[in-house]
Protein backbone atom coordinates (compact mmCIF):
# COMPACT_ATOMS: atom_id res chain seq x y z
CA UNK A 1 0.00 0.00 0.00
CA UNK A 2 1.73 3.22 -1.01
CA UNK A 3 0.29 6.95 -0.26
CA UNK A 4 0.64 10.38 -1.75
CA UNK A 5 2.10 12.73 1.03
CA UNK A 6 2.25 16.61 0.85
CA UNK A 7 3.98 16.30 4.45
CA UNK A 8 4.56 15.21 7.49
CA UNK A 9 4.88 17.70 10.65
CA UNK A 10 4.56 18.17 14.13
CA UNK A 11 3.60 17.71 17.01
CA UNK A 12 2.06 21.15 16.83
CA UNK A 13 -1.55 22.16 17.78
CA UNK A 14 -4.91 21.89 15.93
CA UNK A 15 -5.20 25.25 14.24
CA UNK A 16 -9.27 24.86 13.74
CA UNK A 17 -12.49 23.46 14.11
CA UNK A 18 -13.94 21.32 17.11
CA UNK A 19 -10.09 20.16 18.17
CA UNK A 20 -8.53 23.47 18.21
CA UNK A 21 -5.50 23.57 20.51
CA UNK A 22 -4.56 19.98 20.81
CA UNK A 23 -1.25 18.68 20.34
CA UNK A 24 -1.22 16.88 16.73
CA UNK A 25 0.58 15.20 14.05
CA UNK A 26 -0.57 16.22 10.44
CA UNK A 27 -0.18 14.04 7.56
CA UNK A 28 -1.36 15.94 4.81
CA UNK A 29 -2.34 13.97 1.20
CA UNK A 30 -1.70 15.21 -2.05
CA UNK A 31 -4.35 15.36 -4.60
CA UNK A 32 -7.68 17.27 -4.61
CA UNK A 33 -11.41 16.90 -6.41
CA UNK A 34 -12.35 20.36 -5.48
CA UNK A 35 -10.33 23.53 -6.57
CA UNK A 36 -11.16 25.94 -4.04
CA UNK A 37 -10.89 29.91 -4.94
CA UNK A 38 -9.43 30.81 -1.38
CA UNK A 39 -7.23 27.19 -1.10
CA UNK A 40 -4.98 27.72 1.19
CA UNK A 41 -2.89 24.55 0.48
CA UNK A 42 -2.63 24.68 -3.32
CA UNK A 43 0.90 22.55 -2.60
CA UNK A 44 -1.34 19.77 -1.42
CA UNK A 45 -4.00 19.83 -3.92
CA UNK A 46 -2.55 21.28 -7.22
CA UNK A 47 -1.50 18.42 -9.46
CA UNK A 48 1.16 21.43 -10.54
CA UNK A 49 2.80 20.20 -7.51
CA UNK A 50 2.90 16.66 -7.33
CA UNK A 51 7.04 16.38 -8.22
CA UNK A 52 7.06 17.52 -4.49
CA UNK A 53 4.92 14.96 -3.12
CA UNK A 54 6.36 11.34 -1.85
CA UNK A 55 5.27 8.26 -2.71
CA UNK A 56 5.24 6.62 0.38
CA UNK A 57 4.63 3.09 2.19
CA UNK A 58 1.94 2.74 4.76
CA UNK A 59 4.84 1.83 7.22
CA UNK A 60 7.01 4.53 6.12
CA UNK A 61 4.41 6.67 6.83
CA UNK A 62 3.69 5.73 10.61
CA UNK A 63 7.57 5.70 11.20
CA UNK A 64 7.45 8.92 10.62
CA UNK A 65 4.53 9.57 12.59
CA UNK A 66 6.23 7.88 15.30
CA UNK A 67 9.52 9.88 15.00
CA UNK A 68 7.69 13.19 15.09
CA UNK A 69 5.74 12.25 18.28
CA UNK A 70 8.69 10.41 20.00
CA UNK A 71 6.66 7.14 20.33
CA UNK A 72 3.81 8.88 22.68
CA UNK A 73 0.59 8.60 21.27
CA UNK A 74 -0.95 11.99 20.32
CA UNK A 75 -3.84 12.81 17.78
CA UNK A 76 -2.68 11.93 13.96
CA UNK A 77 -4.73 14.69 11.30
CA UNK A 78 -5.38 13.67 8.29
CA UNK A 79 -5.59 16.52 5.68
CA UNK A 80 -4.87 17.56 2.55
CA UNK A 81 -5.81 18.22 -0.22
CA UNK A 82 -8.47 15.27 0.49
CA UNK A 83 -7.17 12.86 2.42
CA UNK A 84 -10.65 10.50 1.25
CA UNK A 85 -8.94 10.56 -2.54
CA UNK A 86 -6.40 7.40 -1.16
CA UNK A 87 -6.91 4.76 1.37
CA UNK A 88 -5.73 5.34 4.98
CA UNK A 89 -7.26 2.48 6.61
CA UNK A 90 -4.42 0.69 7.27
CA UNK A 91 -2.76 3.07 8.51
CA UNK A 92 -4.97 4.29 11.11
CA UNK A 93 -5.30 0.25 12.02
CA UNK A 94 -1.25 0.70 12.82
CA UNK A 95 -1.94 3.95 14.84
CA UNK A 96 -4.86 2.61 16.38
CA UNK A 97 -2.72 -0.85 17.51
CA UNK A 98 -0.72 1.92 19.42
CA UNK A 99 -2.92 4.32 21.19
CA UNK A 100 -2.71 7.03 18.98
CA UNK A 101 -5.96 8.74 17.88
CA UNK A 102 -7.16 9.68 14.76
CA UNK A 103 -8.78 12.72 12.89
CA UNK A 104 -9.74 13.50 9.30
CA UNK A 105 -11.05 16.40 7.77
CA UNK A 106 -12.53 16.16 3.90
CA UNK A 107 -15.30 18.37 2.42
CA UNK A 108 -17.71 14.96 2.36
CA UNK A 109 -17.45 14.33 -1.46
CA UNK A 110 -16.17 10.87 -1.20
CA UNK A 111 -17.35 8.00 1.32
CA UNK A 112 -14.53 5.75 2.68
CA UNK A 113 -14.98 2.77 4.82
CA UNK A 114 -11.87 3.84 7.25
CA UNK A 115 -14.46 6.96 8.36
CA UNK A 116 -16.05 4.98 10.79
CA UNK A 117 -12.04 3.64 12.70
CA UNK A 118 -11.50 7.21 12.91
CA UNK A 119 -11.74 9.32 16.82
CA UNK A 120 -13.20 12.69 14.76
CA UNK A 121 -14.19 13.04 11.21
CA UNK A 122 -14.82 16.84 10.62
CA UNK A 123 -17.07 17.22 6.95
CA UNK A 124 -16.26 20.90 5.83
CA UNK A 125 -18.61 21.66 2.91
CA UNK A 126 -17.58 24.62 0.90
CA UNK A 127 -19.67 27.05 0.99
CA UNK A 128 -20.19 29.93 -2.50
CA UNK A 129 -17.61 31.66 -2.33
CA UNK A 130 -15.33 28.24 -2.94
CA UNK A 131 -16.21 28.34 -6.20
CA UNK A 132 -17.31 24.34 -5.99
CA UNK A 133 -21.06 22.55 -5.74
CA UNK A 134 -21.46 20.26 -3.11
CA UNK A 135 -22.94 16.86 -4.32
CA UNK A 136 -25.19 16.26 -1.00
CA UNK A 137 -25.80 12.16 -2.13
CA UNK A 138 -21.99 12.13 -2.10
CA UNK A 139 -21.81 14.20 1.52
CA UNK A 140 -25.14 11.95 2.78
CA UNK A 141 -23.12 9.02 1.40
CA UNK A 142 -20.23 9.47 4.19
CA UNK A 143 -22.33 10.04 6.81
CA UNK A 144 -23.08 6.29 6.46
CA UNK A 145 -19.98 5.52 7.59
CA UNK A 146 -19.33 8.35 9.95
CA UNK A 147 -17.99 7.75 13.40
CA UNK A 148 -19.58 8.15 16.50
CA UNK A 149 -17.73 12.02 16.75
CA UNK A 150 -18.93 13.30 13.40
CA UNK A 151 -18.94 17.27 13.27
CA UNK A 152 -19.42 20.57 10.50
CA UNK A 153 -17.14 22.96 10.25
CA UNK A 154 -17.86 25.48 7.96
CA UNK A 155 -15.75 28.52 6.72
CA UNK A 156 -17.18 32.04 6.40
CA UNK A 157 -16.47 34.17 3.89
CA UNK A 158 -19.68 36.92 3.26
CA UNK A 159 -23.12 36.94 3.81
CA UNK A 160 -24.07 34.78 0.59
CA UNK A 161 -21.77 31.87 2.58
CA UNK A 162 -23.61 32.63 5.93
CA UNK A 163 -27.00 32.17 4.52
CA UNK A 164 -25.41 28.84 2.75
CA UNK A 165 -24.15 27.71 6.76
CA UNK A 166 -27.35 27.78 7.69
CA UNK A 167 -29.26 26.22 5.26
CA UNK A 168 -26.82 23.38 5.50
CA UNK A 169 -27.37 23.34 9.12
CA UNK A 170 -30.47 22.80 9.10
CA UNK A 171 -30.23 20.18 6.40
CA UNK A 172 -27.86 17.95 9.37
CA UNK A 173 -29.40 19.36 12.48
CA UNK A 174 -27.76 16.02 14.53
CA UNK A 175 -24.35 17.85 13.66
CA UNK A 176 -22.30 19.88 15.77
CA UNK A 177 -21.83 23.03 13.79
CA UNK A 178 -18.58 25.07 14.14
CA UNK A 179 -18.13 28.30 11.83
CA UNK A 180 -14.55 30.01 11.00
CA UNK A 181 -13.99 33.44 9.40
CA UNK A 182 -12.13 32.69 5.82
CA UNK A 183 -8.80 33.53 5.50
CA UNK A 184 -8.62 35.62 2.28
CA UNK A 185 -4.47 35.72 1.97
CA UNK A 186 -3.72 32.18 0.95
CA UNK A 187 0.53 33.32 -0.03
CA UNK A 188 2.36 31.60 3.09
CA UNK A 189 5.15 34.67 1.57
CA UNK A 190 2.43 37.15 2.57
CA UNK A 191 2.07 38.12 6.15
CA UNK A 192 -1.66 38.35 7.59
CA UNK A 193 -3.15 41.25 8.32
CA UNK A 194 -4.10 40.32 12.35
CA UNK A 195 -6.12 43.38 12.51
CA UNK A 196 -8.33 42.60 9.41
CA UNK A 197 -8.13 39.01 10.76
CA UNK A 198 -9.71 39.90 14.18
CA UNK A 199 -12.17 41.83 12.21
CA UNK A 200 -13.22 39.13 10.38
CA UNK A 201 -13.60 37.06 14.00
CA UNK A 202 -15.98 40.19 15.42
CA UNK A 203 -18.38 40.12 12.12
CA UNK A 204 -19.22 36.27 12.20
CA UNK A 205 -19.52 36.58 16.06
CA UNK A 206 -21.40 39.82 15.74
CA UNK A 207 -23.59 38.74 12.58
CA UNK A 208 -24.42 34.71 14.27
CA UNK A 209 -25.77 36.18 17.49
CA UNK A 210 -27.64 38.94 16.21
CA UNK A 211 -30.08 36.74 14.74
CA UNK A 212 -30.13 34.36 17.82
CA UNK A 213 -28.47 31.89 16.07
CA UNK A 214 -26.85 29.87 19.17
CA UNK A 215 -26.04 26.64 17.47
CA UNK A 216 -22.88 26.89 16.08
CA UNK A 217 -19.26 27.34 17.76
CA UNK A 218 -17.55 30.29 16.49
CA UNK A 219 -13.98 29.78 16.38
CA UNK A 220 -10.80 31.32 14.92
CA UNK A 221 -8.31 29.63 12.32
CA UNK A 222 -5.38 30.00 15.48
CA UNK A 223 -2.88 28.87 13.25
CA UNK A 224 -3.48 32.23 11.23
CA UNK A 225 -3.65 34.15 14.27
CA UNK A 226 -0.50 32.45 15.86
CA UNK A 227 1.91 31.50 12.42
CA UNK A 228 -0.07 33.51 9.74
CA UNK A 229 0.48 32.04 6.35
CA UNK A 230 3.28 29.85 6.97
CA UNK A 231 2.73 26.73 5.06
CA UNK A 232 2.21 23.38 7.02
CA UNK A 233 0.55 24.98 9.92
Amino acid sequence: MTLRIAEIFGPTVQGEGALIGQPTVFVRSGGCDFRCSWCDSLHAVDSAFRHDWTVMSTEDVWAEVQNLSGGRPLTVSLSGGNPAIQDFGPLIQRGLEEGYRFACETQGSLAKPWFSDLEMLVLSPKPPSSGEQMDWVAFDACLAVRPANTVLKIVIFDDTDFRWAQDVAGRYPELPLYLQPGNPETDPDLPVDLNDATGRLEWLIDKTLNIGWFTPRILPQLHVLVWGNKRGV
